[in-house]
């Protein structure tokens, strides 16, 4: 399968979009919905922290073409952010799946 390759400013860009999209979505339907407090940018303290430190590991990555995080030789996130944003990945993915928004996942993926 033939896979295009983005300079790093655009794929970093790709990543914050994917990312700010997937992490609103968790916070939104998780911790807003619940009662938690608003933060900053529609996100509580907890995933407004996970966001940046997410955008800062990305904008670091050594590795060109970046792999998915999970197929990475180095994983550069503490073992608390990992897991916390497999979760979010995850919540998310399933979120737009069931809703029909398809160009969301696509987006992450390719």
């Amino acid at each position: 399968m033939f896979k295009r390759t983005l300079s790093k400013e655009k794929r970093i860009k790709k990543d914050a979009k994917v990312l700010k999209k997937f992490i609103k979505v968790y916070c939104k339907k998780n911790h807003l919905k619940n009662g938690v407090k608003e933060y900053k940018e529609g996100y509580c303290e907890d995933c407004y922290d996970l966001l940046h430190y997410a955008l800062k590991r990305n904008e670091k990555c050594p590795l060109d073409p970046k792999p998915q995080c999970k197929h990475c030789t180095i994983h550069c996130y503490k073992p608390e952010y990992r897991a916390k944003i497999k979760e979010v990945m995850k919540f998310s993915g399933i979120y737009f799946l069931k809703r029909g928004r398809l160009d969301w996942v696509f987006h992450y993926f390719f």
